[in-house]
């Protein structure tokens, strides 16, 4: 091994598993953009509960529908992010 410059400290050697970079980026990445999008719907149910106590009821399903999908793709990025972690780990 090469002589470290600090006397008494112990040589670095690479862990037994070598961790890909570019799987931690994809899961930040995917991780704000779950931020993001829990924003927005936290953001539409506010907008439709507001819709629905001022009487205009026709606004509901439209934003159901909405936070639905918005839920959906919460889901599919989480799933994305525990299957690279699972990658990454072996």
């Amino acid at each position: 091994m090469d002589a470290d410059p600090r006397p008494g400290s112990k040589p670095r050697r690479a862990g037994p598993r070598a961790v890909d970079p570019r799987g931690g980026t994809a899961i930040d990445g995917a991780n704000a953009l779950i931020a993001i999008l829990v924003i927005v719907q936290m953001w539409l149910v506010s907008a439709a509960l507001e819709s629905a106590l001022a009487g205009r009821v026709a606004a509901a399903l439209p934003a159901a529908i909405a936070s639905g999908l918005l839920f959906a793709g919460c889901l599919l990025l989480f799933r994305f992010v525990t299957r690279v972690d699972r990658e990454m780990r072996r």
